[in-house]
C-alpha cells in the first residue's frame, strides 16, 4: 500500500502526518525482510494483549511532533503579535510627532502674526502722532512771523496770521491735549493745544470753539471757527507755536510746521 507525503514548508520540517506514515511505512519494510520478527517477537510474546506496549514507540513520535508543531504555532503567533504591536506603536509615536510638530508651526505663525500686528499698531500710533496738518484748508499766511507794528504788545509778531473768511474751519494741527479753551483777552477765542513733543500750539481771533480743556484731539480735528474776536483788524486765524503754553515762549511756526512735513 502506498502512503502519499508532501512537501515540508519554508519554516516547518515534514507533516506530523507524514512522520507518522514514514514510521508506519518503515515498520513494515523490516517486516517483509524478516528483521522485525527476529527482533520483536519476544517482546510481542512477551503480552500479545498488551496493546499499550505495542504501540508506545510510534505514539511517542506523533505525541513529540504535535507538541513540537504546537510551540511553533505559539512561537510564530507570539511573533506576529509582537510585530503588530510594534507597528502600532511606531504609527502612534509617527502621530504625535506629526501633531507636535502641526502645533509647533501653528505656535510659530500665531506668534508671528500677533507680532506682525504689534508692529502695524505701532508704526500706526507713531505715524498719528507725528502726523501734522494745516491748521487751515486752502490757505496762506498773510502776516509773516516777527512783523513789526504797533498792534502788538511786544512790538512784533509773536505768530502768524492765515487769510480766512470768518466761519472757516480750523483745525488741531497736531494730535495733542487741549489745555486751555475759552475768551483769551487780546486773542479773543482762542484754543492751546499741547502736543506730544512737549510743544504747544495756539489758534486765536476764533468766532466759536468745538473743544473744551482736557479733551484729546487728533490731527486735522476741527476745534472751532475762525472770526474777527479780541483784539484783532478783521476775520483771520492767528496761529502761534511755542516750546511752552506761556505767552512768550512762541518760537517760528512756519518752521515748526515745516519741520513736521507740513508746507506752508
Amino acid at each position: 500500500m502506498a502512503f502519499g507525503s508532501r512537501a515540508a514548508g519554508k519554516h516547518r520540517g515534514s507533516s506530523r502526518l507524514s512522520k507518522k506514515t514514514a514510521g508506519i511505512a518503515g515498520i513494515a519494510a523490516l517486516a517483509t525482510t524478516g528483521v522485525v520478527g527476529s527482533f520483536a517477537a519476544p517482546a510481542f510474546a512477551a503480552d500479545n494483549n498488551d496493546n499499550s506496549a505495542q504501540d508506545t514507540g510510534l505514539n511517542a513520535v506523533v505525541v513529540a511532533d504535535d507538541v513540537a508543531g504546537d510551540i511553533e504555532d505559539q512561537a510564530q503567533a507570539q511573533q506576529h503579535a509582537a510585530d503588530a504591536a510594534a507597528a502600532k506603536a511606531a504609527a502612534e509615536a509617527e502621530a504625535k510627532q506629526r501633531a507636535a510638530e502641526a502645533k509647533r508651526m501653528a505656535e510659530a505663525r500665531a506668534k508671528a502674526e500677533r507680532e506682525a500686528a504689534e508692529r502695524a499698531a505701532r508704526e500706526a500710533e507713531r505715524k498719528r502722532m507725528n502726523t501734522f496738518v494745516s491748521p487751515l484748508a486752502d490757505s496762506y499766511v498773510s502776516t509773516s512771523y516777527k512783523a513789526g507794528g504797533s498792534m502788538w504788545s511786544s512790538g512784533s509778531h509773536t505768530g502768524i496770521d492765515f487769510h480766512a473768511a470768518s466761519g472757516t474751519v480750523v483745525r488741531a494741527v497736531g494730535m495733542g491735549t487741549v489745555v486751555e479753551a475759552g475768551y483769551g483777552g487780546a486773542y479773543g477765542n482762542n484754543v492751546v493745544i499741547k502736543h506730544a513733543d512737549g510743544t504747544y500750539t495756539q489758534y486765536a481771533h476764533m468766532s466759536s470753539l468745538s473743544v473744551r480743556a482736557g479733551q484729546q484731539v487728533s490731527a486735522g480735528q476741527q476745534i472751532g471757527l475762525s472770526g474777527s474776536t479780541g483784539n484783532s483788524s478783521g476775520p483771520h486765524l492767528h496761529f502761534e507755536a511755542r516750546s511752552g503754553s506761556e505767552y512768550g515762549s512762541d518760537i517760528d511756526p512756519i518752521a515748526y510746521l515745516r519741520s513736521h512735513g507740513v508746507t506752508v
